[in-house]
């Protein structure tokens, strides 16, 4: 899609519009940050290093999480009804990692590293952006998965979400950094393929939230709250205009 050449040479030419869907926008995503089959193929082999430290990684993301009253905030149930079940949280304070609640949210993501490791196929129509993007838009409020449909609404603000992705890329680098077993090369090759990956999932966990003036996209996860708002705002504006010409009409009689 992307092979019209403009400007100087070597130029591709990126429709704004064609970036509103998925595989169009891997492929400038991956193109810009140069992901390539040796990155997909550092990551996979990066499966064997990372499995056996995985709790260890989960429990410093969950812990990390629980520092804070507004990040810990998302796994406490909305409403009474979401509550039903007799361990469910009541507020942040309830929460550790032995709780059930994010025993079950470091399942999740347990299953989300594993997936992106066993992952062979870094095509732009990979079933791996597809998992991905609906892994961003789980965090709108929407469901994201048919699992969730179910669950309590799941609510997680942009900025926090991309403060999660920085710390995840911490956690991996310094725990691959940390191996003996593999020389600098390797090392450099994996902090370099996963570096790249969690940007583009930075990016797909924006497309829901940030509005984008080039695309003319409605974000799904842009907050009903701040629509309503500008929508009454817009309203407001649309019957002060036209107040104003039926004033100018009655002054002009």
């Amino acid at each position: 899609m992307f092979t019209e050449k403009v400007g100087s040479p070597g130029m591709q030419h990126i429709p704004p519009s064609s970036l509103t869907w998925l595989a169009p926008r891997v492929t400038y995503t991956s193109s810009f940050l140069h992901f390539t089959e040796s990155d997909g193929a550092a990551i996979h082999a990066s499966g064997p290093l990372i499995a056996p430290l995985l709790q260890v990684v989960l429990d410093a993301i969950y812990t990390n999480l629980l520092r804070f009253d507004i990040t810990a905030k998302a796994f406490v149930p909305k409403t009474s009804a979401d509550r039903a079940e007799t361990s469910a949280p009541s507020t942040p304070q309830d929460l550790n990692l032995e709780h059930s609640h994010i025993k079950r949210q470091m399942y999740f993501l347990q299953g989300y590293l594993l997936r992106i490791v066993k992952n062979e196929d870094w095509s732009p129509t990979s079933p791996l952006w597809t998992y991905m993007d609906k892994i961003a838009i789980a965090h709108t409020g929407l469901p994201g998965f048919q699992h969730r449909a179910k669950r309590p609404e799941l609510r997680v603000e942009y900025m926090h979400l991309g403060l999660l992705l920085g710390y995840v890329e911490d956690v991996v680098v310094g725990a691959v950094m940390g191996m003996d077993a593999i020389d600098l090369a390797t090392k450099t090759s994996v902090v370099r393929a996963w570096n790249k990956l969690l940007w583009i999932q930075n990016d797909l966990f924006a497309r829901k939230y940030v509005v984008d003036r080039d695309t003319g996209e409605t974000p799904v996860g842009l907050d009903i709250r701040f629509q309503s708002v500008n929508l009454k705002n817009f309203s407001i504006a649309v019957l002060s205009i036209f107040f104003g010409i039926f004033l100018a009409t009655l002054y002009q009689w």
